[in-house]
């Protein structure tokens, strides 16, 4: 996984493409550079680590002023974290970045080998270089073509020729956006990278060639030239600064009072057939970390009140299972991804499509795969987000998902309108809870320095413990389990010592007093409990955080962003790159 960057126009090329790459630092940080030419030299440089390492060495290196030129920070899942293995990569007159995983790399290598071509990095990214320079013939764009048909896996190209003053571009199952600007034009993975230099974009499509020269852009598939849909962008809110705040992952939790609110004030009360589930018998969730989490949650709350039945699922597992629809009719697959470019996650809404079933995404990212391969698309308007721990996606597809068991509930006369109404307290139990910062930080101080900890909860608590426990390993690098409550009597209690942190998540009264016996079992056993719950139950306990009450389904999102505020202050006593975990990136676009 990566961010990737390309740029031809007439302004200071390694300022553009070094910019680009600092707003895509989230989708990798192991390693980056850049390559620029004027159309007769061509200059590459390259770091390890951070995006300010490759600044500072551009700043100091660089001896040339380009025209046009390419951009790479990469997560590496191909290859170590070596110089070599760093982006952009050239082989004979091609340099090219790449964004994907490439399955057949290795025989591809292996053939190229024979035929004399040397390889000096291990990246299946070379492998493409290398192929597409086999190919080329000096004909650019037949080289390219050639080269694509074969590949197996994904890919998101953008490659330059020596002695050509163009940029190419290409794509199949990984994002690559070509962005139009004022005489002068991008390609990127993400919109991010584009900043307010855009007026418009395309989406690209799959194997169709963009050539960008300093004139124009045109379109090829299969050597033909096409038309590509674009798309106006100038009210696009490219706001990516921290603010007041000391990181990205603090100022993204204070923005989700306000974000409900905006969402609430749009969908509330307005008919959206998107929300209404009545057509439906069965329900397949499908998604990754966070967001399956957040599909837990709407299973709870769906159940409830719809009446459906629903399942949650791992993209991963759920594309290769052998599934058995009872009804395929009346079957619902709701993907969930923040970026709209989950791989595993769109191998499972490609696969839905081809059995016919209907499919529904929900997406933070408008044109993303997930938003315009999906039957019907709910936006859930977060903004951008820019660290790599998810925070107000996540509340916003809970809100989305509770809106739409509430409103199906609601249409088939399970529960009356007015219910409605209470969605509008939510902005300000949400900051209610921001008001409990100073009491979130103190508890984050008698936690942080241990190396191991448990969350355990019931039912839709159980569904929060699950994002609470990931969140607080993804930030602060502690070692988090969370359990059902009663499951951890079935062999994980001996994992129990004196002293381990036990966080026991109680909001729904009818399964309290289940979970209390469960944090009394493994206080008894030395753990050091600490309760979580709401100003519903007067729980007398040492050690606990009391959060305001609200209806069942809208009180996970008052609960998890003071679990995510406890995550964050958690992390930064810890001293760790709260926004930039380690060996994590955020739009995981390889499977």
């Amino acid at each position: 996984m990566c961010g990737i960057i390309g740029y031809n126009g007439k302004r200071n090329v390694k300022k553009i493409l070094i910019e680009g790459l600092k707003a895509l630092e989230y989708r990798g940080y192991d390693s980056a550079g850049i390559a620029i030419s004027d159309g007769k030299n061509k200059e590459i440089i390259k770091s390890v680590g951070r995006v300010k390492a490759l600044e500072d060495k551009v700043n100091n290196e660089s001896k040339m002023d380009g025209l046009f030129g390419i951009a790479h920070t990469r997560w590496a899942t191909n290859g170590g974290v070596t110089l070599s293995n760093a982006h952009p990569h050239t082989n004979g007159k091609v340099t090219l970045v790449h964004n994907g995983i490439i399955e057949n790399s290795d025989s591809l290598k292996e053939n190229l080998k024979k035929k004399g071509v040397k390889f000096y990095g291990d990246t299946d990214s070379e492998v493409v270089a290398a192929l597409i320079n086999y190919y080329y013939k000096g004909d650019a764009l037949k080289a390219i073509c050639d080269a694509v048909k074969d590949l197996e896996g994904s890919y998101a190209l953008v490659i330059m020729f020596d002695g050509d003053t163009k940029l190419y571009a290409i794509r199949k199952d990984s994002p690559l956006i070509i962005g139009y600007g004022d005489n002068e034009f991008f390609a990127a993975s993400d919109i991010s990278a584009l900043g307010n230099k855009v007026k418009s974009i395309v989406y690209l499509d799959t194997n169709v060639v963009a050539v960008l020269s300093q004139k124009d852009i045109k379109y090829y598939k299969d050597l033909k030239e096409v038309k590509e849909k674009i798309v106006d962008i100038k009210n696009y809110n490219f706001d990516t600064s921290k603010g007041e705040y000391k990181h990205y992952m603090l100022k993204e939790i204070m923005e989700e009072a306000q974000l409900v609110r905006c969402f609430l004030s749009k969908y509330l009360y307005s008919d959206f057939s998107e929300f209404d589930l009545t057509p439906y018998k069965y329900i397949d969730i499908v998604a990754c970390g966070s967001a399956m989490h957040a599909g837990l949650a709407g299973k709870y709350i769906i159940e409830k009140y719809a009446s459906i039945k629903v399942s949650v699922n791992m993209a991963s597992e759920y594309r290769y299972e052998d599934k058995i629809y009872l009804d395929k009719e009346h079957t619902l697959i709701i993907l969930i991804s923040q970026s709209g470019e989950t791989a595993d996650t769109i191998a499972a809404l490609r696969e839905a499509k081809e059995s016919g079933i209907k499919t529904l995404g929900i997406v933070n990212r408008e044109g993303s795969t997930i938003a315009r391969e999906s039957d019907m698309v709910i936006m859930t308007d977060a903004g951008i987000e820019t660290a790599v721990a998810t925070t107000k996606a996540y509340i916003m597809q809970v809100l989305v998902l509770s809106l739409m068991g509430i409103k199906t509930s609601i249409k088939i006369g399970k529960l009356e309108k007015n219910v409605l109404d209470e969605y509008k307290k939510l902005p300000s139990l949400i900051e209610n809870v921001y008001s409990k910062k100073e009491e979130i930080k103190d508890l984050a101080n008698k936690v942080y320095k241990i190396d191991n900890c448990f969350f355990i909860g019931r039912l839709i608590d159980y569904a929060i413990s699950m994002e609470a426990s990931l969140k607080l390993k993804e930030v602060s690098y502690i070692h988090s389990e969370c359990y059902a409550s009663g499951e951890l009597k079935h062999g994980t209690i001996s994992l129990i010592e004196n002293g381990t942190v036990v966080f026991a998540i109680i909001t729904d009264k009818n399964i309290k007093d289940k979970t209390l016996s469960n944090l009394k079992e493994v206080e008894s056993r030395g753990a050091r409990g600490i309760l979580i719950t709401t100003d519903e139950f007067d729980i007398p306990y040492d050690l606990k955080l009391t959060l305001p009450y609200a209806e069942y389904f809208i009180e996970p999102m008052v609960v998890v962003p003071a679990l995510q505020l406890l995550s964050y202050y958690v992390a930064d006593l810890r001293g760790c790159d709260i926004d930039k975990p380690k060996n994590l990136a955020k739009s995981v676009t390889v499977e």
